[in-house]
């Protein structure tokens, strides 16, 4: 499960096995979880983030997603 950065106290990643997918990247923090689609960022799934903080998550994801987007083609392929 490659890690594509960490900010602050979130690891954002996604799982080798999902190429059958959109892509997409989840986020954890401690033992909170979300999962964001990148094209357009969006909200796919929550797990315990709170409204506040999932803005927050959504706005980084958006700063990343261009990276985000290309490594996940580098990986998967087009």
């Amino acid at each position: 499960m490659p890690t594509l950065f960490r900010h602050g106290p979130y690891r954002v990643y996604f799982y080798s096995h999902e190429p059958n997918e959109p892509p997409h990247v989840h986020v954890d923090r401690d033992d909170l979880s979300a999962k964001f689609w990148l094209t357009p960022v969006s909200l796919a799934r929550n797990a315990g983030f709170g409204t506040r903080e999932l803005t927050r998550l959504h706005r980084l994801i958006s700063q990343h997603q261009a990276d985000c987007l290309e490594r996940w083609h580098d990986f998967f392929g087009r």
